[in-house]
């Protein structure tokens, strides 16, 4: 069974920094893309950042230059450095795993990802 706790959300101020983290367990973790989207309030979920099994990434339009995505595949972990944060980044923050090994695709779509987590509030003070 494929668990994914996230964690390492918090209140910062607006050009300030966090580092999620998203511990996965079940699985061999390093086989499996892995994605984090985020939903504010009142809105869908969206696509944050994406990583392959591979290390290859991809971002949002709207995070490119200041977030990045990143595996260490010996902790079972992923992460998203989020630098310049703005008050439009508040949001609960997610991380998705794909449900088969090898991936390479974009996969910017919250349905093409078969496990979350619980995710983990950001917000982003002005």
């Amino acid at each position: 069974q494929v668990q994914l706790v996230e964690s390492g959300g918090g209140l910062v101020q607006a050009g300030g920094s966090l580092r999620l983290a998203c511990a996965a367990s079940g699985r061999t973790f390093s086989s499996y893309g892995m994605g984090w989207f985020r939903q504010a309030p009142g809105k869908e979920r969206e696509f944050v950042a994406r990583i392959t099994w591979g290390r290859g990434t991809y971002y949002a339009d709207s995070v490119k230059g200041r977030f990045t995505i990143s595996r260490d595949n010996a902790k079972n972990t992923v992460y998203l450095q989020m630098n310049s944060l703005k008050p439009e980044d508040t949001a609960v923050y997610y991380c998705g795993a794909d449900g088969r090994p090898y991936l390479s695709g974009s996969y910017l779509r919250d349905d093409e990802y078969d496990y979350w987590g619980q995710g983990t509030q950001v917000t982003v003070s002005s």
